[in-house]
């Protein structure tokens, strides 16, 4: 059988220019969506919904795509989004990769209200406060799902989450978890510590150590992680918001840790000690 002729070949087309004008973040906003892109970000879309609404609400194939990942393309179709063949070009114009995979979702946004999060009554808290940089935000949020965090929270002054370097950053996390956007940070950490959540800042000058707190046992119980601007971390007047400003320890000669790696180390401690205590949620077991 002959493969199926796209029916979009212009990138002229106004489904596709609808589609390719979510790349900026003010008709993102306008419009509440939000673009997917590649495999894994789309099958998770696809799986996705908010209550009884599908969170996937388009998506664009190229033939190639749509025969190589027959099983995305009709989780796609059971969602009741619409889905589109499309020539390569069409593609790579939506596309804000260098190298396009073939499939773009359009999505719906699904950040979740802070007062939600709150009412969940969280354990593990992933909070980024002026957190800029997409790539890194995408990674914390990734690195906050492997360790079973309840919610991540970004800060009104953080970096929009469906920039869609953060969305593949992610890898499909952005879909796990909830997510609350736009909080002042004075606000976050007043209704967390409110919540009976510990909140503890993640900066290397901390007057704290990580293992100490281990050791100490200070890390079982509900812990909202502050993680600040990968340049010039925390500003005194959020670290002074905390119960806490704890460094992670730097054995060998390494001048310091990146953002996602720290966090990443912070989310895990926190995880090992509340499953110490029977508190953190496990995704791989009973």
């Amino acid at each position: 059988m002959p493969p199926a002729t796209p029916e979009l070949i212009s990138p002229r087309s106004p489904r596709v220019l609808a589609a390719r004008r979510l790349a900026k973040r003010n008709f993102r906003g306008k419009d509440r969506l939000f673009l997917a892109e590649g495999p894994q970000a789309v099958r998770e879309a696809a799986g996705h919904r908010a209550g009884d609404t599908a969170t996937l609400v388009e998506l664009f194939a190229t033939t190639e795509a749509a025969e190589r990942y027959a099983d995305i393309v009709g989780a796609a179709r059971d969602a009741g989004a619409r889905v589109h063949l499309a020539a390569e070009q069409v593609i790579a114009d939506i596309s804000t990769t260098v190298t396009p995979q073939g499939l773009v979702g359009v999505c719906r946004f699904l950040d979740t209200p802070f007062e939600e999060v709150l009412a969940a009554r969280p354990r593990l808290v992933a909070l980024l406060a002026n957190v800029r940089d997409p790539g890194n935000a995408g990674t914390v949020l990734r690195c906050a799902d492997a360790a079973g965090a309840e919610a991540v929270v970004l800060t009104d002054a953080s970096v929009d989450v469906y920039n869609p370097k953060a969305v593949r950053a992610s890898v499909g996390s952005l879909f796990h978890l909830p997510v609350a956007v736009g909080v002042p940070v004075e606000q976050a950490v007043e209704r967390l510590r409110d919540a009976g959540v510990r909140v503890v800042a993640a900066d290397g000058a901390g007057d704290r150590d990580l293992d100490d707190e281990l050791d100490k046992g200070t890390m079982g119980g509900p812990t909202a992680w502050v993680f600040g601007n990968e340049a010039w971390g925390l500003p005194e007047e959020t670290r002074a918001l905390t119960d806490a400003v704890v460094r992670v320890p730097i054995h060998g000669k390494a001048e310091s840790l990146n953002l996602a790696t720290a966090a990443a180390v912070c989310l895990y401690a926190s995880a090992r000690a509340q499953r110490a205590s029977g508190g953190c949620r496990s995704v791989t077991g009973n």
